[in-house]
């Protein structure tokens, strides 16, 4: 057996146009010569001479929210309460199982940019992939966006999951999916545009807010999704345990045997 590992993770970087205005990370890097009052400070006595070579450390001090990069939401990220009630889970809680499960993409790449995915679309995909969905698989949706990563319109692009086609997908006993968009529902500029003209607030994170009804978790700004077949994979997503927290990062991977 041959096994691949794919990066569906993007990167932390300053300067690249993967969240809002004002809403990215923040990342100080300290090289080797930068860092030398560092360790001189440490060891009284040590003259820069003395290391090897005269180089200290490499560090760097990062600030971020917990939904910058390729992030796992948690409940709580949703609403205070899942499953018709029950307090929500943050980070810490969510289950691990939910994170090393078998893995089926969603092939979304051609609807246009802030399309709602509905039900009928998820259904027919699964019937063209040929896949019957199980508990606990992990569905994630490769969209227009994941093309568009880093590029200046990035929080416009792709489709989204509508409350019906995730509760389509939570039903069937899923609990964990993802996407490579800015958010799993569709981007807020279209949104807005809709909600406009119809003043519905129900189509306001509507993919989100399904979490109310039955607990779920997903992957936002995955990344690589077009280099992974629609079944025949695992997906490993395990998040930071950050105490009563929204989201923890990952570093997700796909892991593909044949």
């Amino acid at each position: 057996m041959v096994r691949r590992l794919v990066d569906i993770s993007a990167p932390l970087q300053n300067d690249v146009a993967a969240d809002p205005p004002g809403f990215g990370p923040q990342i100080e890097y300290t090289d080797h010569q930068q860092s030398l009052p560092q360790i001189l400070s440490f060891f009284p006595g040590l003259r820069k001479e003395d290391l090897p070579d005269g180089q200290g450390w490499a560090v760097e001090r990062v600030q971020l929210s917990t939904h910058n990069g390729t992030h796992l939401d948690a409940p709580w990220h949703y609403h205070p309460t899942m499953n018709e009630g029950e307090r929500a889970w943050t980070i810490d809680e969510v289950p691990l199982e939910w994170c090393f499960q078998r893995g089926v993409k969603l092939d979304f790449r051609h609807f246009a940019d802030g399309y709602v995915a509905t039900a009928a679309d998820v259904e027919a995909e699964l019937k063209r992939i040929a896949h019957t969905l199980q508990p606990l698989d992990i569905v994630v949706v490769n969209t227009s966006a994941g093309a568009a990563y880093g590029e200046p319109d990035y929080l416009a692009r792709g489709c989204g999951m509508g409350a019906e086609a995730t509760l389509y997908l939570l039903e069937r006993g899923v609990r964990l999916t993802g996407t490579d968009g800015w958010s799993w529902d569709a981007p807020f500029v279209h949104t807005a545009k809709r909600y406009a003209q119809t003043h519905d607030a129900s189509i306001i994170w509507e993919g989100h807010k399904a979490g109310r009804h039955i607990g779920y978790c997903h992957l936002e700004k995955l990344h690589n999704l077009e280099a992974l077949p629609s079944t025949g994979f695992r997906v490993s997503c395990f998040p930071m345990k950050i105490e009563r927290a929204s989201a923890g990062w990952t570093r997700a991977v796909a892991i593909i045997e044949a």
